[in-house]
């Protein structure tokens, strides 16, 4: 049975203008274009839109805009990711006031954090709000990964709706789905690696939160859809497709992390005339020169720039 989250969820990326300040008009095209796109639904104040860089005024002013854009076209899930539980709780609440569909929150991070930590901070969540948790699993940042076992005990007792899988372990996704599907889907899940989807659908994903989505979400609607009917080979084709695109965040030089990764999603975006500016929150550089050319070759070379 298809949950109310699954498919293409992109992690949608904030428009900036050059003084910084979320740049509306392009906020509204992209989010439009991406509803046109067919996404089934948006994902704000995740990574890709550099909520670790937005102070609190602000990630309320983004998300409030993304819900009036949107109108209920889709569900709307809101990053709530923070250090720890109250400040997470803090932002819960905002997200409730602005009124979205779900929540997503990392596991507790700065202060040292074992997996009592970690059970007791999304029991803390769940017991705070009436809206879907769902697990933004990305060890990379916050230095612990979930295990299954975890995830599969909060997801049987209604502690945690999901899982946004971007720890790039391929082996604990598959077991996680294999325990999921053993206990009857109790939890609805996503991988956030762009690249390899066909195995995460091989391995019974509900679908994807592709950053590169942002720059063309047609493929990873075309490959859902796919999957859904049982055609392999067009997924195969169109994770091929998407995975020629992602060679974007591969081109720009002397810059890492977000800088290259969200900033060459930024820098397609911009080229395309989707958003007006491909600028990056402090202290993060704007790819610029050579970098914004070797971006725009591998847009030419797929055949989205001419």
């Amino acid at each position: 049975m298809t949950t109310k989250f699954h498919g293409v969820i992109p992690p949608v990326v904030t428009p900036l203008t050059t003084d910084r300040k979320l740049d509306v008009p392009s906020y509204e095209r992209l989010i439009n274009r991406l509803i046109e796109q067919g996404v089934n639904g948006l994902f704000v104040l995740g990574s890709s839109s550099e909520v670790a860089y937005l102070d609190d005024e602000s990630r309320g002013r983004v998300l409030a805009e993304a819900k009036r854009i949107n109108d209920g076209r889709v569900p709307l899930l809101a990053g709530v990711i923070d250090t720890e539980t109250q400040r997470v709780i803090s932002h819960i609440r905002q997200a409730e006031e602005i009124g979205v569909d779900a929540v997503v929150a990392t596991a507790p991070f700065y202060a040292v954090t074992g997996l009592t930590e970690v059970e007791n901070h999304f029991r803390a969540l769940h017991e705070a709000t009436s809206l879907p948790v769902f697990v933004y699993d990305i060890p990379i940042c916050v230095h612990i990964k979930v295990p299954v076992d975890l995830m599969m005990k909060l997801g049987r007792e209604g502690i945690i709706a999901g899982c946004k899988d971007s720890s790039g372990d391929d082996v604990s996704f598959r077991r996680l789905a294999m325990a999921n599907r053993a206990a009857g889907s109790p939890l609805s899940l996503f991988t956030g690696h762009e690249v390899v989807v066909d195995g995460a659908y091989m391995s019974g994903a509900d679908g994807v939160v592709p950053g590169l989505g942002n720059v063309d979400a047609t493929n990873y609607v075309a490959m859902y859809k796919a999957y859904r009917k049982g055609d392999w080979e067009t997924v195969r084709t169109e994770q091929d497709k998407a995975a020629a695109l992602m060679e974007i965040v591969n081109a720009p030089q002397g810059v890492v992390g977000p800088a290259a990764g969200v900033g060459a999603f930024k820098t397609a975006l911009q080229l395309l005339g989707v958003i007006e500016t491909n600028t990056m929150s402090v202290p993060m550089p704007t790819l610029t020169g050579e970098n914004v050319e070797r971006v725009a070759e591998v847009l030419r070379r797929v055949g989205l720039l001419a």
